[in-house]
């Protein structure tokens, strides 16, 4: 009967046991990073692996599992199920896009290696990187909708007193480590969104502009432009100087970049994905004890 009642020894210390410490060290510092300077996104992402570690470590301590499984905890293990699977979606999301973002290159390398740069296969080529870019463009609009609906949601549930402060302190962090990798993955989103200011173009203007006696140069300046910017960039300049081979050149290390870059970022997701996969089973085993 005691142990099926899970009661809580006396003899637990009061001083944070030192993976707890570890862990909200680590989170501390990484709100710290993240408030101090604009970090790239595949930093982002490493930061939160380091937390996810702490946060296994911390989920496998007995003393925590007995907290956790007590019946005053109940509400905020489900919230922290509820947190978990949420950004398992998102992760699923964000590996969607990058995949569509991946495809809606290879028929412009390709173009690009075969040398068939006639109006027809360009405006084919157009037609689809334009096509499937929009189409990652949409998933992304509507995921950031369900964000700020999950965001405008969440709240952290009142924790009985009879939980010891180590831990109040500690779920609590738990729950607001969740919000803030959703506000991450947010941020990735938007990163390969682009800028929303950029002009719209069709294929059609684009081959139009291509096939007109006066260009339009580009600003040459981009420094201020991430990879997915860059190359819609460059193929809107490209076509505008009808395709000189400098532009041609710049813009092949402008997909071979971003190729790069849509690999980093995948690789990351794929293993935050599996990190917070380790969470969410270690979460239902407590749960389900």
């Amino acid at each position: 009967m005691n142990s099926s009642s899970h009661n809580r020894s006396n003899s637990v210390p009061s001083a944070p046991h030192p993976l707890i410490s570890q862990y909200e060290e680590c989170f501390q510092r990484l709100k710290a990073s993240e408030a101090a300077s604009s970090s790239s996104t595949s930093s982002k992402l490493n930061g939160l692996h380091a937390l996810y570690e702490c946060t296994d470590k911390v989920l496998q301590l007995q003393t925590v599992q007995q907290e956790l499984r007590h019946e005053s905890c109940k509400n905020s293990v489900d919230e922290l199920l509820e947190g978990s699977l949420m950004l398992l979606d998102t992760c699923a999301t964000v590996k969607d896009v990058l995949l569509q973002s991946s495809e809606s290159i290879q028929g412009l390398q390709s173009a690009i290696r075969r040398k068939r740069w006639g109006e027809s296969a360009l405006k084919s080529e157009g037609d689809k990187y334009l096509s499937l870019r929009k189409k990652a463009k949409k998933t992304i609009q509507n995921a950031l909708e369900s964000f700020r609906g999950f965001k405008k949601g969440f709240l952290i549930s009142p924790i009985s007193s009879n939980t010891q402060d180590e831990f109040v302190s500690m779920i609590r962090s738990l729950k607001e480590a969740e919000l803030f990798t959703l506000i991450q993955l947010e941020s990735l989103l938007s990163f390969v969104y682009g800028s929303k200011a950029k002009p719209k173009m069709s294929s059609w203007t684009v081959v139009s502009k291509f096939m007109q006696p006066k260009r339009v140069c580009c600003d040459s300046d981009q420094s201020n432009t991430n990879e997915f910017e860059k190359v819609d960039g460059d193929l809107q300049c490209l076509f505008q100087k009808h395709s000189s081979v400098v532009s041609v050149k710049n813009f092949q290390n402008s997909m071979e970049n971003l190729e790069l870059c849509i690999k980093g970022l995948d690789s990351g997701i794929e293993q935050l994905e599996r990190q917070l996969i380790k969470t969410r089973v270690s979460l239902l085993n407590i749960y389900n004890y």
